[in-house]
């Protein structure tokens, strides 16, 4: 079973599918049980996507800080 803290080191190897098949079930199984560590993946994966996109798009005055306040509160 992964605790919090390895999962955070994991997530971004995770989304990019650069990880095993026993270490991706083993998370997928933690983000099952794990409000938090889903939540931060969900998060992270919208921010790639919305990234990703070539469409110009400006960002929400404060969202920064919003997103660095929320991550302090929560991990």
């Amino acid at each position: 079973m992964e605790n919090c803290e390895h999962v955070l080191e994991q997530l971004s190897d995770f989304i990019e599918g650069d990880i095993d098949a026993v270490l991706r079930a083993e998370i997928e199984a933690h983000l099952k049980m794990c409000r938090k560590c889903s939540v931060l993946h969900n998060s992270l994966r919208k921010v790639l996507i919305i990234v990703a996109d070539e469409r110009t798009f400006e960002i929400p005055v404060g969202y920064s800080e919003r997103l660095h306040a929320f991550i302090d509160q929560h991990l």
